[in-house]
């Protein structure tokens, strides 16, 4: 039975890992192919297309993980392993949560509307913003890599000096819970920088429809429009996201539940990946470009399983 239940599972995430790859290298396709049509891309394009790429990358390296701990778990009972893969998939994961962190940033300055003089000072230098951002996420990652090699050395030496029977296994589990501490801690940064926007976007679209006097016209009109589909997509950046922090905690308090259990165990790597995949989605439905794109693909791949069906005898 637990052979039958775990292959079931793996076809699970080897499938989830496919649409992964297919929907995030959609998204990179067509961004890619309106830079060369029209020679320029937007800033929120820019931003989307790289958290297309940085996903993809994200997705071969936690399928890499997942593969190794399933089939060749002997390979990461060493802490040199186990610091590369992490350290891999901490750059990974960094830039997907703070590419994120700048598309909310980028639909805050855009789309709300306040007097602020330090607002309106950002809203006019929206680029700098992006660009500054980054480039604090830069530093920010560095210094995580140089404290999870300081750091996590010193522990391992603790480990080997306070234990009596000290293992390589021991050495990567004292690793991995350093880094995923240090994760939690940095991931709120962005996360926090994603909540405080879409508060303020919330805040914005109250004093707009107030201003407006809550009439039925100025309830359609075209700024109220974008705070409502900014809003709607920040929604479900932020359910995912909280999703995917929430479940990474469970993971570290209870570590050695998770790896006894299988079900438990899939779920990790389910959410791991399917939180990604599904702020992709959300991506594709709130972006007209892509939206078009993928309407277009559907309608292609109908016709062509209409014409396929067609020569079947």
């Amino acid at each position: 039975m637990g052979g039958v239940l775990q292959n079931i599972l793996s076809i699970i995430v080897i499938v989830e890992y496919i649409i992964g790859n297919f929907v995030n290298g959609f998204i990179a396709v067509v961004n890619f192919v309106d830079w060369i049509k029209r020679k320029k891309i937007s800033s929120a394009n820019q931003i989307i297309t790289s958290l297309a790429i940085s996903r993809i990358v994200f997705l071969w390296l936690q399928f890499l993980n997942w593969w190794l701990h399933e089939f060749y778990p002997d390979l990461l009972m060493t802490k040199d392993m186990v610091e590369m893969i992490y350290i891999a998939w901490s750059v990974t994961s960094h830039f997907n949560m703070w590419l994120s962190a700048c598309l909310s940033i980028f639909y805050f300055l855009k789309i709300a509307n306040f007097s602020n003089a330090t607002f309106l000072y950002l809203k006019w230098r929206v680029t700098k913003v992006i660009s500054v951002t980054l480039l604090v996420s830069l530093v920010l990652l560095l210094l995580n890599i140089l404290l999870m090699k300081i750091y996590g050395n010193e522990r391992i030496s603790e480990y080997k000096t306070n234990m009596s029977c000290s293992s390589s296994s021991s050495d990567s589990t004292g690793f991995t819970r350093i880094v995923f501490f240090m994760q939690i801690g940095l991931a709120l940064i962005p996360f926090t920088v994603s909540l405080t926007t879409f508060i303020l976007l919330i805040f914005s679209l109250w004093k707009h429809l107030k201003r407006m006097g809550h009439n039925v016209r100025g309830s359609r009109d075209a700024s109220t429009k974008a705070h409502i589909k900014a809003l709607q997509t920040m929604i479900a950046s932020l359910l995912l996201y909280t999703t995917f922090y929430l479940f990474f905690i469970i993971y570290i308090i209870n570590s050695g539940f998770l790896k006894r259990n299988l079900i438990v165990s899939f779920l990790l790597v389910s959410i791991l990946m399917g939180c990604p995949l599904g702020h992709s989605f959300v991506l594709i439905l709130g972006n007209n470009d892509l939206k078009q794109a993928s309407v277009l693909v559907l309608m292609w791949l109908r016709c062509w399983s209409k014409g396929v069906d067609s020569l079947d005898p």
